[in-house]
């Protein structure tokens, strides 16, 4: 069969490119044409554009790429249409994809599957129309979705977590030896304390200062910043300035594995990061703080940003975000995580239930056995 994915950024890389590998097991005829990157790539099939050129993150970005962002949607739905897939699968990036299912469904009559479904039960629940109208099925991974989608009448499959499986594998086939990695890090030997400040340029700019700022007040730690795809180099040395700081780029699991607390800003990667079990501070600057904190309060549906306390239902990590986000309230609450032992403790038991709920690896399998059963019907 033919599939056409649609990944728009590093995140969703990753978890198609594991979508693709399990499909092909089931469906050793799949050919795939694909938006997304390296890792899809690697995979097989033919990629159309990088989420390089895709990734536009905010209102004054989007504005200034509008045209950039048109034309994507527009070579996109061209080459849908000469494709003729026997599905489209859209992996979040919910601004572009929820169009271009629209499209794919009124004009081209194809079937739409939704794997990783956008964060609608934060904010935007009105979007549950546009999933009733376009998407045929959801394929969801965090396991509070089945029931929001429930009360609003949306069916959905919880097929497990992907980070699950990518840790999982992680830790059985490539996990590498602490003297490894200080070797090949070129560190230093002392605890090291991971910076995780996004994978897209407006994030890195708007956290890693800061996150070099506070770190740099605990000399006893060495400070190792998480380098994201399609990131160059030249970038980071913008905002690390004259510090010594280690980058590694292909290696934030390793770089976890060996951490002993980390910042992270909000996303999948705090997700990554309680599966290490790695203490960790949520960091994330918006513009206009306290006018943001008391939007999020008054009119979001949830209490939480951060995965972790998400799944979890309580909160098992700091949310440094909004008004929150301060140089001062950063480096206390880190100073909580690197010398209160009971605090820590009591973080990796918040973990603990975390990875309960989640469950089993196996989300890329079983969410490619439920896709090739259906289509064959």
């Amino acid at each position: 069969m033919k599939y056409y994915l649609i990944a728009g950024e590093a995140s969703g890389d990753l978890h198609a490119s594991n979508l693709m590998a399990a499909l092909k097991e089931e469906d050793p005829e799949a050919d795939f044409r694909f938006l997304g990157g390296d890792l899809m790539q690697s995979a097989g099939g033919t990629l159309v554009k990088h989420y390089r050129e895709m990734a536009f993150m905010g209102f004054i970005p989007v504005l200034l790429n509008l045209r950039t962002i048109l034309n994507n949607m527009k070579t996109c739905r061209e080459d849908i249409r000469r494709y003729q897939p026997d599905v489209v699968i859209l992996i979040d990036y919910p601004g572009f994809n929820l169009k271009i299912a629209k499209f794919v469904k009124t004009q081209l009559h194809l079937p739409v599957y939704y794997y990783i479904s956008p964060k609608i039960w934060a904010w935007k629940q009105y979007r549950i129309k546009d999933f009733r109208k376009y998407v045929d099925r959801m394929f969801c991974i965090l396991p509070f979705e089945t029931e929001f989608f429930r009360k609003l009448n949306y069916p959905v499959d919880y097929v497990g977590n992907p980070s699950v499986d990518s840790v999982a594998q992680y830790k059985e086939h490539q996990a590498t030896s602490k003297e490894t990695f200080i070797r090949d890090a070129g560190l230093s030997g002392k605890p090291v304390l991971a910076l995780l400040a996004g994978s897209r340029r407006q994030e890195i700019k708007d956290n890693l200062p800061v996150m070099l700022e506070v770190a740099s007040s605990y000399p006893d730690y060495e400070p190792v910043i998480a380098g994201a795809p399609g990131i160059e180099p030249a970038y980071y040395d913008l905002y690390t300035g004259n510090r010594s700081v280690k980058i590694v780029f292909g290696r934030t699991y390793p770089l976890l594995q060996h951490s002993y607390a980390a910042l992270v800003t909000s996303g999948t990667a705090t997700l990554e990061t309680s599966l290490f079990r790695v203490p960790q501070a949520v960091c994330y600057y918006v513009p206009a703080g306290k006018l943001a904190s008391f939007i999020f309060r008054h009119f979001f549906h949830t209490k939480y940003i951060s995965l972790v306390n998400l799944i979890a239902g309580k909160e098992v990590v700091q949310e440094l975000f909004g008004d929150r986000f301060s140089h001062r309230q950063i480096q206390d609450e880190l100073g909580r995580i690197l010398h209160d032992t009971d605090y820590r403790n009591t973080m990796q038991s918040g973990y603990d239930e975390v990875i309960r709920a989640l469950g089993a690896p196996g989300a890329s399998k079983r969410t490619a056995q439920l896709i090739y059963k259906s289509l064959q019907h």
